[in-house]
């Protein structure tokens, strides 16, 4: 995978995660998603995930 293709996967995911955050602290409403606690636990984690991934982007394999 090129690097700017992880970095911009990377970012996408990141911002998806916040997302989820905010849809299951009741921040953002009108889903199923919303005041659910297994969103405000899985959101900060799929947030960390998306930032390794642009990480690893952003410097690129090292052998």
């Amino acid at each position: 995978m090129k690097k700017p293709l992880m970095v911009v996967l990377g970012v996408v995911v990141a911002l998806l995660g916040l997302l989820f955050t905010l849809q299951g602290a009741d921040v953002i409403g009108g889903s199923a998603m919303s005041g659910t606690t297994f969103w405000t636990v899985a959101g900060p984690i799929i947030i960390v995930i998306g930032l390794v991934v642009a990480a690893v982007g952003v410097r690129g394999r090292t052998r």
